[in-house]
């Protein structure tokens, strides 16, 4: 089995900004599919699914941001699952809206849920789907302001090809045995 864990906040007051769009796109992956459930004791969103005969569990935690690697700790023990099978999409303010970073390892790069994950699993080794969201507003506005912004406009019909490309990745990433670090550029 693989997880995939899109990071995000709970709550109608983050739907739709920057700091979800791991959300976004799990929520393309689920398509019109209505079967997101809720784990109390995960404390997340999830949805079983079989994607080329492989198991996923789509997985949004309800932690809040900077508490997720709870969730994922959490889902990681109780399906005893492998470091290498878990994959985190989240959202990256170092890099620019219409690019994506498949990435094996590596810090946390300042963003708390991705240090979240790393101080539970006690490791750095999982998969990231890193998606940028940075414009020329990123380093006028404060951080935490700029990532709990919603998409203007032109940049919505820029996201929904993001997504679409997200989600091609990860039909890539879950079919392939070996894995390697690429950036994409849309």
């Amino acid at each position: 089995m693989k997880l995939v864990i899109g990071l995000g906040n709970p709550g109608k007051k983050y739907e739709n900004t920057r700091h979800n769009v791991g959300w976004l796109i799990l929520d393309k992956i689920a398509g019109k599919k209505t079967g997101w459930q809720e784990s109390k004791k995960s404390n997340c969103f999830y949805l079983k699914e079989k994607i080329n005969h492989q198991e996923i569990e789509l997985i949004k935690p309800l932690t809040f941001m900077n508490n997720s690697g709870q969730t994922v700790a959490h889902i990681q023990k109780k399906h005893n699952i492998k470091n290498e099978n878990i994959i985190v999409i989240h959202d990256d303010l170092d890099l620019p809206l219409g690019t994506i970073r498949l990435k094996l390892d590596g810090s946390s790069g300042g963003h708390n849920g991705l240090q979240s994950i790393i101080d539970h699993l006690k490791t750095d080794k999982f998969i990231r789907l890193k998606i940028g969201i940075a414009n020329d507003q990123r380093n006028i506005i404060p951080a935490e302001k700029f990532v709990l912004q919603k998409f203007n406009q032109e940049e919505k019909k820029a996201l929904e090809k993001i997504i679409i490309k997200s989600v091609d990745i990860l039909n890539e990433i879950i079919n392939k045995k070996e894995v390697k670090e690429k950036t994409f550029y849309l």
